[in-house]
């Protein structure tokens, strides 16, 4: 082993001596896995999985100039969809249809299988926020509904509002009727809870007592049966909590002592080292996975300062209740967790191979999110999975092949870390169209750890724009919502996972509400979600996963999902492959200046909203203020969907570089003015020279020639240049203040 300035040799790797420091004295310790056998694992897998990655990269590329070709002879005569299907299945794109097959994943945790809830997905780099998201299993609906729009306004600042809180209580009160109906009654106005005779009596305003109608959604108890201080009982298999004390001066304002109802809510979480993270060299690769590793064993924690109070902020532990049979039950403190890896594309200076080559930054993730995983497999109460499985979500994958891929690869990974066959449960995100479209066929090549696919409208759009980029101008982004290939995308999606044999095994998933503060608006849309019968969908905090929560006590989505499955087998087909094949493009596109003014100012105001904190802070997702200063969540998929619409207009001639270059330094000016008050920002105008800035310009202008549109090429070398600067010349604020 042979040590050099940032760099580690250990073998025929040559790694970044952070990542190399933290495998060997922290992720290799307690695994059970033994150095050398790690070392030569990671080699094989980097160099004998490396040239079938370059190769499936390769087969894109040459797709994607099969379908420009193609669209650009056909792009005049109008879109034959016949002719087209003829063409894609030629080339490879549409591949058969196997036999029908269900998958055998084994060893899922009730989480996955059966316990429909919100998601949440957190970046990995984040400590705060990633313990947050553990810990999002319960949530107060108390503070949910107080905190937001819900009930059609926000709250006023200062002390709290009595008169809020009494709206509170009773849009709770109204939720626990819908929730937990009583025989004869209502919640509403009650005066006690208590246990008698091994049931639940809540005793109601005119003295009677009354019980639940389904007496089995008891689960158990904290304190005295006759004046518990906790009551759990379950709707739908989700948790809620009535939590009682009178002495509380928010109880002792109820009538029947309730303080708070808890709500269980991220039943899951993803922790992402991807489209939320800036992770470029080996520092910040090993910050992602020494995170991960804390959360697996249990013991991750932050310092928090919050009203000047400092605080260690920790993995809550699991909840014990008594029963009436005079026993206890425990319940689940954290989300289950599973892990999202980078997709195939990209390379990292963290680990080169024997040429001195960068590895694929996958093929690291596989095998060190999995070793980190281990200890969650020993960790006892404080572990992660139940059943002894590991979960990771692998996205951006295009197509049957790379899916196959991805489960050698971890077949390799389990042989490696000594874990038994499919171990590894494999999260498909159906992101990318010739995955949409091949599906099942996905499915198949890993049917037996499959775990989870969704839908992700964001990518799935930019990739929808790149693959058909050549086929004419795209409609504007604000309609393509409205788009019949999307809705027959979410359709097929659900429809397939069924097909497919997901029910009660895996999880079928829909994408993020990106507006954090419209809560409102979310309680109104995203119950379609499960409607749709999706036994999980992303939210964006901890707040909206307990708000979402109570869409799964409206919705039986394992109901919804035998009803749909039924109806597959009696023929019913909600989506065909033709709907998924529509191009959303405008031959002859007749656009109002206006419009097409709209249009570029929020596509550029978005691309640079992000871009700037990505490349120079390393936010890889954050809360950004939208064109009207609404904030929305932002990651590299609207980052991507942004920068290929606007590549797209540009290609056509829809606009020119120059009204692109100037709108980009119109709303670099906007950019600068919302953050202005944040300490680190650097402004990007008025030389509009920095790496943030040039990178922006060069998603747009470069778009069409990305690989399948994605930003991280352009993204990962602006920001490694920011790190360079910063470590040569640590006084950019400073050069950059005298320019302005």
């Amino acid at each position: 082993m042979q040590a050099s300035t940032g760099r580690t040799i250990v073998g025929d790797l040559d790694v970044g001596t952070p990542l190399h420091d933290f495998i060997v004295q922290e992720a290799l310790p307690g695994s059970g896995v033994d150095p050398e056998v790690f070392w030569g694992g990671l080699s094989k897998l980097i160099h004998e999985f490396g040239p079938r990655n370059r190769a499936l990269l390769e087969v894109r590329a040459e797709m994607q100039a099969a379908l420009d070709h193609w669209h650009r002879e056909h792009r005049d005569s109008g879109h034959d969809p016949v002719a087209y299907r003829s063409f894609l299945e030629e080339l490879g794109y549409l591949v058969p249809a196997g036999d029908p097959f269900v998958i055998d994943t084994r060893g899922v945790d009730p989480e996955i299988a059966v316990l429909p809830g919100p998601q949440l997905v957190v970046p990995v780099t984040n400590a705060r926020y990633a313990i947050n998201a553990a810990n999002a299993r319960w949530g107060s609906l108390y503070d949910a509904v107080y905190g937001t729009d819900v009930l059609g306004d926000r709250p006023p600042t200062g002390p709290y509002d009595e008169a809020r809180g009494d709206r509170v209580v009773a849009w709770v009160r109204e939720f626990l009727d819908r929730s937990l109906p009583l025989d004869g009654g209502s919640h509403v106005g009650s005066t006690a809870y208590a246990i008698v005779d091994g049931v639940l009596r809540v005793t109601v305003p005119d003295g009677m007592t009354l019980g639940l109608v389904d007496p089995s959604q008891l689960v158990g108890f904290v304190g005295e049966p006759a004046s518990p201080r906790s009551i759990l009982l379950r709707n739908n298999g989700l948790g809620i909590e009535l939590r009682i004390d009178p002495d509380h001066p928010v109880g002792a304002a109820d009538t029947a002592g309730l303080v708070d109802v808890v709500l269980e809510s991220a039943v899951t979480a993803i922790v992402d080292c991807e489209d939320s993270v800036a992770a470029v060299d080996a520092e910040d690769k090993a910050l992602a996975y020494r995170n991960w590793l804390g959360l697996m064993r249990g013991d991750l924690t932050e310092e928090v300062t919050k009203d000047g109070v400092t605080f260690t902020r920790v993995l809550a532990e699991d909840r014990v209740f008594d029963t009436s049979a005079g026993g206890t039950v425990a319940v689940p403190g954290r989300a289950l967790l599973l892990v999202r890896n980078v997709g195939h594309l990209m390379t990292t200076p963290a680990v080169r191979d024997r040429d001195g080559n960068e590895a694929f930054e996958g093929l690291l993730d596989a095998m060190l999110t999995v070793l980190c995983a281990t200890h969650g497999l020993v960790a006892g109460d404080r572990g992660n999975s139940r059943s002894g499985s590991v979960y990771v979500v692998k996205p951006k994958m295009h197509g049957p092949d790379e899916v196959a891929f991805t489960n050698d690869v971890f077949t390799l990974v389990e042989e490696v870390l000594g874990l038994a066959a499919n171990t590894v449960k494999l999260g498909i995100m159906d992101e990318e169209r010739r995955t949409t479209v091949n599906l099942a066929e996905c499915i198949r090549a890993a049917r037996s750890r499959v775990a989870f696919i969704n839908t992700g409208f964001l990518d799935r759009t930019g990739d929808e724009i790149h693959t058909s980029m050549e086929a004419g101008p795209m409609i504007p982004k604000s309609q393509m919502k409205s788009q019949r290939w999307i809705s027959a995308y979410e359709d097929w999606n659900v429809d397939t996972g069924l097909a497919c044999g997901l029910r009660g095994v895996a999880q079928i998933g829909k994408g993020m509400w990106a507006a954090p503060d419209k809560m409102a608006d979310m309680l109104v849309e995203k119950i379609r979600h499960p409607q749709a019968g999706a036994n999980c969908a992303w939210v964006p905090s901890p707040t909206a996963a307990t708000l979402h929560a109570t869409h799964y006590h409206e919705v039986d989505v394992l109901a919804v999902q035998t009803e749909l499955a039924a109806q597959q087998l009696a023929g019913r087909q909600r989506a065909t492959l033709d709907d998924l094949l529509t191009i959303p493009v405008v031959p002859d596109p007749n656009w109002s200046d206006e419009l097409i003014q709209h249009e570029l100012d929020n596509n550029a105001q978005g691309i640079l909203g992000y871009v700037v904190r990505w490349v120079d802070q390393g936010v890889g997702c954050s809360t950004v203020p939208d064109i009207n200063d609404v904030g929305l969540m932002e990651d590299r998929a609207t980052c991507r969907i942004s920068s290929q619409h606007l590549a797209n207009w540009l290609r056509h001639g829809v606009v020119d570089v120059d009204r692109v270059m100037a709108t980009m330094r119109a709303m670099a000016i906007k950019v600068d003015a919302q953050n202005a008050d944040d300490a680190h920002y650097l402004p990007m105008a008025p030389s509009f020279d920095g790496p943030a800035f040039l990178g922006a310009c060069d998603l747009v202008t470069s778009g069409v020639e990305q690989p399948s549109g994605y930003t991280e090429p352009i993204l990962h070398a602006r920001r490694l240049e920011v790190k360079h600067r910063a470590e040569s010349a640590p006084t950019d604020r400073a050069r950059h203040e005298d320019n302005v």
